[in-house]
C-alpha cells in the first residue's frame, strides 16, 4: 500500500477529532473518503500531509512514517486543499514555476513540467493571464497542476469540484482518473455521484470514527437488500406495502414507491399482485442495487 493510516487520533481540547482512525490506499485505484459535516476528513488530510500534528497513531507514505519525518515525506504528497490557495496576482506560468521552486527544482525541470502540466490539466488556452482572471473551473486546473507540480506518487484532492458546472465536472473528472493511473489518489467529496463515477473504494467517516472502509462494490453488496422501484400513474399509500418489507415514497413523491428487500424474485410478485388487487395503473417496476448515497446516509445515520 502506499498509504497506511494506523489508528490515528487527534484531540483539541476535550473533543476528540479522529478516534483511531485506520485505513489504506493502493495505487491505481481512487479512494472516496467521505463523511458530513465536522466528521474528520479535513483533519485527516492535514495530518496525512504534515499540516497538522497527530496525538497518537502512525501515518507511513511509500513505508516511510510520515508523523516521524514530515519533510521527508512532504515531497511525495501533492495536495488540493478545499479553499484552493492561488496568489491571485501572478500570472499560471509563473505561479507554477514558483511552486516547483518551492520543492528545489531545477529551472530546466520546472519548465518542462510546467508545459507538461499546462497541457495535461487544459490550460493552455489561459496560461499567460492572471490567475485572478480565470473561471472558478480553470483556478481548479491551476490548483490540480500545483499539486503535481513535483509528480508525488500520493496526491489527496479535498472537494476539487466543488462549484463547477456540469462541462468543468465532467473535465476535471476524466483528469482525475488519468493522474489515478500511475498514482495513489485520495478524493473527498460531498458529492456522491461523483464517488461513484470515478472511485474504487471509499471509505465512510463520522464523528471522527471510520465506519466503513472497503471497495464500493463489496460495500453495495454487504448491503443485502436490493431496491425495487416501482411507479404508477396513481396516488399510493404506504400501508398498502407495508408487509412486502421496508417502504417509502421515492423522489417522484406518493407516485413512486421504493421497496427493501432480500428476496427480489418473491416481492415482485407479490407486488403486481398487489398492482392489481389495488386496480393501479404500473408504468414501470426496476430493480437496483441501493446506492452509494442511501448506503451513506443509512451508516452514518446509524452511527
Amino acid at each position: 500500500m502506499s498509504l497506511e493510516v494506523s489508528r490515528l487520533s487527534k484531540l483539541y481540547g476535550t473533543q476528540k477529532a479522529l478516534d483511531a482512525v485506520s485505513f489504506s490506499a493502493a495505487p491505481g485505484r481512487i479512494l472516496g473518503f467521505l463523511g458530513p459535516n465536522g466528521a474528520g476528513k479535513s483533519t485527516t488530510m492535514k495530518i496525512i500531509t504534515g499540516y497538522l500534528s497527530a496525538d497518537s497513531g502512525e501515518v507511513k507514505i511509500l513505508g516511510e512514517n510520515a508523523l516521524e519525518s514530515p519533510k521527508k515525506v512532504s515531497p511525495k504528497i501533492g495536495y488540493l486543499p478545499e479553499h484552493n490557495p492561488l496568489y491571485l496576482d501572478m500570472y499560471v506560468r509563473e505561479f507554477l514555476e514558483f511552486s516547483g521552486g518551492l520543492y528545489g527544482m531545477k529551472s530546466a525541470v520546472v519548465q518542462e513540467r510546467v508545459n507538461e502540466l499546462v497541457k495535461k490539466t487544459g490550460l493552455s488556452p489561459e496560461q499567460h493571464k492572471k490567475i485572478g482572471q480565470l473561471s472558478k473551473g480553470y483556478r481548479q486546473r491551476v490548483g490540480l497542476a500545483r499539486a503535481l507540480i513535483h509528480d508525488p506518487q500520493v496526491v489527496i484532492l479535498d472537494e476539487p469540484t466543488t462549484g463547477l458546472d456540469p462541462n468543468q465536472l465532467v473535465d476535471i473528472r476524466n483528469l482525475i482518473r488519468e493522474i489515478a493511473e500511475n498514482k495513489t489518489l485520495i478524493f473527498s467529496t460531498h458529492i456522491m455521484q461523483e464517488v461513484e463515477a470515478i472511485c474504487q473504494d471509499v471509505v465512510i467517516i463520522n464523528k471522527g470514527k471510520i465506519l466503513a472502509a472497503s471497495p464500493i462494490s463489496e460495500l453495495q453488496a454487504g448491503s443485502g437488500k436490493t431496491e425495487l422501484i416501482l411507479e404508477t400513474e396513481e396516488k399510493m399509500e404506504l400501508a398498502w406495502f407495508e408487509s412486502l418489507g421496508q417502504v417509502r415514497f421515492g423522489g417522484k413523491g406518493d407516485r413512486e414507491l421504493v421497496i427493501e428487500t432480500e428476496d427480489p424474485v418473491e416481492t415482485r410478485k407479490a407486488l403486481m399482485l398487489l398492482v392489481s388487487d389495488r386496480s393501479l395503473s404500473l408504468k414501470s417496476l426496476t430493480q437496483s442495487r441501493k446506492n452509494l448515497e442511501t448506503l451513506f446516509r443509512e451508516i452514518t445515520q446509524n452511527a
